[in-house]
């Protein structure tokens, strides 16, 4: 029997501030709906009675779960894999400037089918992957050639061994968020970084699409941070924000789904319009992104 987690405190801060906004479709797999909440103290949001780590395997089970079977089926998802080869090579930059390193070791967490970990890996970086879903890490042996570790690992590994770690929209999908935090704490070097990407519920297209907005994602997406929030759940574990980057292309991606979920059918130029002033509104604050990396150092 399913099991189902319901909060009487945000799971973020443990603040009991808390009330539903709004109701959100699983528009991936099953159609059911799912509220989400809000934390007055914190500002970050959280998805109400979703699944627990034992339970929400099957709400990942679609052929259209880019990041877990790679299809290119669709032109939604061509779109992502043309614009992906990109990223992957912005993202190995990003890791070697706020680093300062050319090589090093690096732990990816949630690395999909592998792309980024065998990007890294080519640029000599010694790589250590972990990934839930057995699918993906089957894809990464096969396509990547890169040997992924279930998540329970992260557990057993040793302490102060890791240049960087990175999370591509990963944090938002992870039950234990608290114990994962620690634990980066401890296998992360002093002068080490830790780069968080997550969506961001407070940017302006989550705004024009409201409760049709793709990247709420749930039940997969567990919690739904904004800056403020995220910056503050870290320093209370340990972690001091030192930088943050915008995700372009994140505004188009999740305006075309958006538009799909909304209307049933992709309207191409308004997800591009509404992409485009999206991403105009976080010019001067980067904080207002679709999607955002934070970078954090030890205190």
């Amino acid at each position: 029997m399913s099991k189902n987690i319901n909060y009487s405190h945000c799971p973020c801060c443990n603040s009991a501030d808390i009330n539903p906004v709004l109701s959100a479709e699983d528009y991936t797999v099953s159609h059911e709906l799912f509220e989400i909440w809000h934390c007055n103290h914190c500002s970050n949001r959280f998805t109400q009675d979703v699944p627990d780590a034992a339970n929400i395997g099957p709400y990942y089970q679609s052929d259209a779960y880019v990041s877990h079977s790679d299809t290119k089926q669709g032109l939604i998802n061509k779109l992502y894999h043309a614009v992906r080869n990109y990223t992957l090579q912005k993202k190995r930059s990003l890791v070697q400037q706020v680093t300062d390193r050319k090589q090093g070791s690096l732990l990816d967490v949630g690395a999909g089918t592998g792309a980024f970990a065998g990007i890294m890996k080519q640029a000599g970086w010694q790589v250590t992957g972990l990934e839930p879903d057995d699918t993906a890490r089957n894809v990464a042996a096969e396509k990547n050639g890169i040997q992924l570790l279930a998540p329970g690992e992260l557990y057993q590994l040793a302490p102060d061994q890791f240049d960087a770690i990175s999370l591509w929209h990963v944090m938002e999908h992870v039950h234990d968020l608290h114990g994962y935090i620690r634990r980066f704490s401890a296998v992360l070097r002093q002068n080490g970084r830790l780069l968080i990407a997550v969506p961001n519920y407070t940017s302006q297209d989550a705004e024009v699409y409201g409760k049709y907005w793709a990247a709420y994602d749930v039940p997969r997406h567990l919690y739904h941070f904004s800056p403020a929030g995220m910056e503050q759940m870290m320093l209370a574990e340990g972690f001091v924000l030192t930088g943050v980057k915008p995700m372009w292309f994140d505004s188009f991606y999740v305006a075309m789904l958006s538009e799909q979920y909304r209307k049933g059918k992709s309207n191409l130029f308004r997800a591009a319009w509404v992409g485009l002033m999206s991403n105009l509104k976080a010019v001067g604050n980067k904080k207002r992104c679709s999607s955002v990396i934070y970078i954090f150092s030890k205190k």
